[in-house]
């Protein structure tokens, strides 16, 4: 069960200023906790104590940092079932889905463990000519000081994580705000972290409104700002970031191709997963199905079927897949670009329906590329469907959008696999599963509108840190 009410964390400790924030459970719309939001002058001392702590965060020995992140994984998974409940109640995330993000936040703690004490340098001959005869280089990484995080409402516990392991791992202190809507996950990694020896100011975890966020951006005492979230609100902010390192971790339309020598039966597997996990609500979801016509209506029905056995519901029920969208708006949004779609002729295949914020598993064809469906994000249970004859098509119609974060392709032919690899404009090509599947430690990002950077720990951590070098002059 729930408290009634949480605090925030300001240098490490549980404050109760308020409880301004009223959050509620997705699926039922009533209250379900309320939490302390800060203001700018909490903020402020955020970021005051942040810098406070810069110093003795760097001084950190790398097996102190590696206890602290440790400690952690231990007491998420001393906290699983209150972690994932937490979860399902704040985002209206499936119990199933819940219980998977609950593991990733442990696997993303315990790999920032091990690489808290990997952070390795170089020594770098210099001796490339005879002015540099006797010289010697030796560089090392060092932390980049004060860090901002601002996570969204999707992954509220994995997509904090992302942030704040690498951050402890090298030694950065950090300020960060959760999204308003679901807060909770962080607010429990705040009282986990509380309990270890972290130096005072060495975090901050702040909800606060975004209309009196300004300092989490345009304070220039912050050395890098980390975003995850919309691509309108993150190249706003960077606009706004002033001199700082940015990171921006944003949106998708994410494609699937699958082509005539897929495994039909496999990929149906993925694809539902891919479009529909989540609620949809996931930057590398399944919105664009890319199929060769050679198997396409047998593919389409395939997944029409499939598609209409998925149980909506109460996310708490363990037979739920599809669970309500983090809002009515967000919903209604959605509802109104699939009536656009349809009002221009295309075909609506299954779902479809909404009642207030839980909207059907949906499946579209010929959708119009003028169409939001098919141009922006729909950030939700619904994917279109196309065909193709000719692979190098199907590639370009991938590339065919103004993000480029991950691809999917179902494909046995190892030519195309490196073809797909060298022409498709994205952060990562998925072979023989959905665009959807990500690892916590490999390299994970966007380019075009989807972002800058990389994240996944070891990437992370690099973002963080600065190359420090060391030069020796040998008397010869």
């Amino acid at each position: 069960m729930l408290k009634e009410v949480y605090p925030l964390y300001l240098a490490n400790e549980a404050q109760q200023p308020n409880t301004d924030l009223a959050v509620t459970d997705k699926f039922t719309g009533e209250v379900a906790f309320r939490c302390a939001q800060a203001d700018a002058a909490t903020i402020d001392a955020g970021i005051a104590a942040a810098v406070e702590a810069a110093e003795p965060m760097a001084r950190m020995a790398a097996y102190e940092r590696q206890a602290v992140l440790q400690h952690c994984v231990d007491r998420f998974k001393a906290r699983f079932d209150e972690l994932a409940y937490a979860l399902c109640v704040e985002a209206g995330k499936p119990i199933k889905d819940s219980e998977g993000e609950v593991g990733r936040l442990i696997d993303t703690f315990r790999i920032a463990a091990e690489e808290s004490v990997r952070m390795t340098g170089e020594v770098q001959p210099l001796d490339i000519s005879p002015r540099a005869k006797g010289y010697q280089g030796i560089w090392k990484r060092v932390p980049i000081g004060p860090c901002s995080f601002i996570s969204p409402f999707n992954f509220p516990l994995n997509l904090a994580a992302h942030k704040i392991a690498p951050a402890i791992a090298v030694g950065c202190p950090f300020v960060m705000k959760p999204a308003s809507r679901t807060p909770l996950g962080a607010i429990i990694m705040g009282e986990v972290l509380a309990e270890t020896n972290l130096p005072k100011g060495a975090f901050s975890i702040l909800p606060a409104h975004r209309d009196g966020a300004d300092l989490f951006t345009e304070d220039d005492r912050l050395k890098l700002l980390s975003f995850t979230g919309s691509p309108d609100v993150g190249w706003a902010l960077k606009a706004k970031a002033g001199k700082k390192k940015v990171v921006l971790e944003l949106g998708g339309n994410a494609a699937v191709i699958v082509d005539h020598d897929a495994d039909l039966d496999d990929a149906l597997e993925r694809v539902i997963f891919g479009a529909f996990y989540q609620s949809g609500q996931s930057c590398i979801g399944v919105q664009r199905i890319i199929i060769h016509a050679d198997v396409y209506d047998r593919f389409r029905d395939m997944l029409v079927a499939k598609t209409k056995t998925l149980v909506s519901g109460d996310p708490k029920d363990r037979n739920t897949f599809i669970g309500p969208m983090i809002d009515v708006k967000e919903a209604s949004r959605l509802d109104m670009w699939i009536a656009e779609a349809v009002s221009q002729d295309a075909k609506l295949l299954c779902g479809g329906k909404r009642d207030g914020a839980m909207l059907d598993a949906t499946l579209l064809e010929n959708v119009p590329r003028t169409t939001k469906l098919y141009r922006e994000e729909a950030f939700g249970p619904v994917a279109i469907l196309s065909k193709f004859t000719d692979f190098n098509a199907a590639l370009d119609e991938v590339n065919n959008s103004k993000f480029g974060l991950q691809a999917g392709i179902f494909t046995r032919d190892l030519f195309k696999m490196f073809d797909a690899w060298d022409r498709l404009d994205v952060g990562g090509v998925v072979i023989n599963d959905v665009p959807s599947y990500r690892v916590d430690n490999m390299p994970y990002g966007g380019v075009k509108d989807s972002g800058l950077g990389r994240e996944g720990i070891r990437f992370a951590m690099e973002d963080m840190t600065e190359i420090r070098n060391l030069v020796i002059r040998r008397n010869q």
